[in-house]
């Protein structure tokens, strides 16, 4: 069943560029993604939305991942309650409305 990962990030001023390159020319081709998108949702505030074939591909990744957040981490402000400088969730597709 397919999964879906969401990451939500907010980019310190002047370091929205520094934050897009670090996931452009295949910096985040993680292995199992198999499509993945970044979105603007608001003045520096950015989600990434992952597509994956299953739980399993996502888990797989997870050190990979881990590794590309470590290479622009300081470019990511806290967002605050406690979170950190990411907000994650993730989980199966438990319906799909194009069908």
């Amino acid at each position: 069943m397919a999964t879906f990962n969401v990451v939500r990030f907010r980019i310190k001023p002047e370091r929205e560029a520094e934050f897009l390159d670090a996931h452009r020319q295949g910096k985040a081709n993680w292995p199992g993604l198999a499509r993945g998108h970044i979105i603007k949702t608001g003045d520096r505030a950015y989600c990434l939305i992952g597509e994956w074939e299953d739980l399993a591909a996502l888990k797989g990744a997870r050190d990979q991942m881990i590794a590309t957040l470590g290479s622009f981490r300081d470019t990511l402000e806290d967002l605050g309650n406690g979170l950190g400088v990411t907000d994650a969730v993730s989980g199966e597709v438990v319906l799909d409305l194009r069908a």
